[in-house]
C-alpha cells in the first residue's frame, strides 16, 4: 500500500488549555494507540493534506523531531462542524504480523456490455473495508465490468482473496447494471449465431421433406 510521511512534535502537555493552544496555532492534537501506551502529537494541518483529501488509501509514517518514527493508519478525524478545519486524529501503530482494518477504494475498468446497450451503472460501494496484515493491504480493489449485461450485479462473495478479509457480507452489491427506456435486447452475439444455424438447418430440412 502507498505511504505518506506526517510529522510533528511530541506533546508533553495533553489538557484543555494545551489542546486550544495548539488549533489555535493550525496545528492539530493526535494520538497513536496500539503500543505499549498511547502517544500524543502535534502536527500541522497542512500535513494531512495528502492524507485526508484524497480518494487513495495510505499507510502512514509518522516521524516526530524528537526521532520517534511509527508506522500507522488513520483510525479516525474530526473536523470542526462549521469551518470543516481538522480537530482531531487518531491512529493505529501497525505491527507487521498483526492484521488491520483499513478502507480501500474499488476501481472499475473497461466498459460494460449492458452500458453500451443502453443499461445504467450504479456504483453502490466505491470503498470497501478490508482486514489484512501490512503487507497484504491493496492499494485499491480493481473489478472489470466489461462482461456485464443488464441485470447483471458484482458482489462482494466474487472478488474475495485470501491475501485480505473484506468485512462485508457476501450478498453486498458492489455495482449493478439496471435496465433504462432507451435499453436494447442485449443477446450473446453467439446465442444470435447458434439460433441463426438452427433456424437454417430446420428450414433446409422442411424443403427436402416438401420435395419428397
Amino acid at each position: 500500500m502507498k505511504s505518506i510521511t506526517i510529522q510533528g512534535v511530541k506533546r508533553e502537555s495533553v489538557g484543555k488549555a494545551s489542546t486550544r493552544t495548539l488549533r489555535n496555532a493550525d496545528q492539530v492534537p493526535c494520538v497513536v494507540y496500539g503500543g505499549n501506551e498511547p502517544l500524543h502529537f502535534s502536527a500541522d494541518e497542512k500535513e494531512f493534506k495528502h492524507l485526508v483529501y484524497t480518494p487513495d488509501a495510505h499507510t502512514v509514517n509518522l516521524e516526530l523531531v524528537d526521532g520517534t518514527k511509527v508506522a500507522a493508519i488513520l483510525q479516525d478525524i474530526q473536523f470542526h462542524p462549521v469551518t470543516d478545519k481538522i480537530i482531531h486524529a487518531d491512529f493505529y501503530q501497525l505491527h507487521d504480523d498483526k492484521p488491520v482494518a483499513i478502507e480501500v477504494p474499488v476501481r472499475l475498468t473497461g466498459r460494460a456490455r449492458g452500458v453500451v446497450n443502453g443499461g445504467v451503472m450504479r456504483f453502490n460501494m466505491r470503498k470497501l473495508k478490508v482486514r489484512a496484515v501490512p503487507a497484504n493491504l491493496p492499494d485499491e480493489i480493481v473489478i472489470d465490468v466489461t462482461p456485464m449485461r443488464i441485470g447483471h450485479k458484482k458482489y462482494v462473495e466474487s472478488i474475495r482473496s485470501n491475501d485480505f478479509t473484506i468485512l462485508h457480507p457476501d450478498n453486498a452489491v458492489i455495482v449493478a447494471i439496471r435496465t433504462s427506456r432507451t435499453a436494447v435486447a442485449d443477446t450473446d452475439d453467439d446465442d444470435e449465431a447458434t439460433e441463426g444455424a438452427e433456424a437454417s438447418a430446420e428450414g433446409a430440412a422442411e424443403e427436402g421433406n416438401a420435395a419428397e
